[in-house]
Parts: structure tokens; sequence; C-alpha cells
């Protein structure tokens, strides 16, 4: 049985592409994340695939933002896919709505809090409101989990923060901006290993391009893999 918490990126350019990464990291990996990138590159037909030919858990990372009333059509369309995860801004009225079009499902709505690309440079420039990032991010996750989010995204370096507030209780922690030792960060600023990730309170993390651009992606998935497994599960 492999191991859930590693969701491994498919941040390439089609279809084709994903699905053959799927077929070269085998049974190593068993959840996938499919993101925005691919919508015109048959990502929806990819996630189908995945789901319903392979066994795999989906993790679709659409950070969906608009009116409620957009948001909740867009949302119970997106449930035909028998989706394991789905991403949403985290603004209560984004979640709220989410959570409507999801009713009746298995689908689990997270919130985008801050992504973790970001600084307080970049807040700044999308004029945001002053503070440090962890506390907003903080704050995002409270007000997103109490009306209803199922979980949260956020950086490894909030994940204990995040799993110490009374709203996280028995819900997800799912922290991309994960970058195994010694692996390159690329555009993401707050990062963390593995077992770090993990150990302060992640229940999955998002590993990318250190697995999909390694020349051995099965070795680097269980090369994260065997980190992982050198915690105590929970």
């Amino acid at each position: 049985m492999s191991d859930d918490r590693l969701i491994v990126a498919l941040d390439v350019p089609n279809a084709l592409q994903g699905l053959a990464m799927a077929e070269r990291l085998g049974d190593s990996v068993s959840f996938y994340k499919i993101g925005l990138g691919m919508l015109t590159g048959g990502g929806l037909a990819l996630a189908n695939e995945l789901k319903q030919d392979h066994g795999k858990r989906i993790f679709l990372d659409m950070k969906l933002f608009d009116i409620g009333n957009t948001v909740e059509n867009a949302v119970r369309g997106l449930t035909q896919f028998d989706l394991d995860f789905l991403t949403v801004h985290g603004d209560p009225h984004v979640v709220r709505a989410a959570k409507e079009g999801a009713s009746g499902k298995d689908l689990r709505i997270l919130a985008v809090t801050i992504l973790t690309s970001l600084n307080r440079d970049d807040l700044d420039a999308s004029l945001l409101k002053s503070g440090d990032v962890q506390d907003l991010v903080v704050e995002r996750a409270a007000k997103a989990l109490e009306a209803g989010a199922d979980g949260v995204i956020a950086s490894p370096q909030e994940a204990a923060l995040i799993r110490a507030l009374p709203q996280s209780e028995g819900r997800l922690i799912v922290t991309p901006g994960v970058r195994p030792t010694g692996a390159a960060l690329g555009d993401q600023k707050r990062v963390a290993t593995p077992a770090s990730a993990i150990s302060d309170g992640a229940d999955h993390i998002v590993v990318g391009r250190p697995i999909y651009q390694a020349d051995d992606p099965k070795a680097a998935a269980q090369a994260v893999l065997n980190e992982l497994n050198s915690l105590t599960r929970h």
C-alpha cells in the first residue's frame, strides 16, 4: 500500500505527459495533484483516467474564486469527476459556496490561505493588510475553517500554528512548498522538508518538480516516502 501522505503534483503541460509520469511512478504514488496549468491540456480527463482506471486519489488544484453562486455551480459540476480534494480561495463566502456545491459528495474542500510563493513584499504589492505573513495565514485559516472548509492549504512553516487552532480539530492541513533536503527551491519562498512538515501537523505534503523533473522520478518519490516512513504514522 503506497503512502497517501505524499501527493505528487503533475505540473506538466498536458494529460499525455501526466499519464506517462504517473506510469513511471507506478504503485509507489497513490495521490496526484492536477492544477490550473493543465486545464487546457486535458487535466480533467487525466483526473478521471487516473481515478477510474488506475485507482489513484486526485487533488484538483483550481483555487476557485468568484461570487458565491458561480463557485457553487462550478463545484457542483466538478463533483461528476469523483475527486478527493478541491481548492478554493479561503474567503468565507467562497468556502461556504463551495461546500454547498459539494453537498452530498465526498469531495473535500480545501481553502487556500496565502500562496507559498508569496512573501511580505508580494502582499504589500497586492495591497493586502499589514502584518506578519504567518499571522495572516493563521487568521485566514481560522476564518476558512469556521466557514466550513474541510481543511486548508498552507506552507509547512505555518502548519504547526494552524494545527494548534481549535478550529483545526478533525480538519486537514495540506502543505505545498515541500522540498527534500538539497532540492532546488524554485519559486517557493516558505519551505520545509517532508519530515518536518508532517511532524509540524500536516496531513499531506505536495511535491512536484523535485520528483517529476528528476532523472529518476520513481527514485525521487521513494526518497520522499522513505523520509516519511522514518516518522511514526499517525
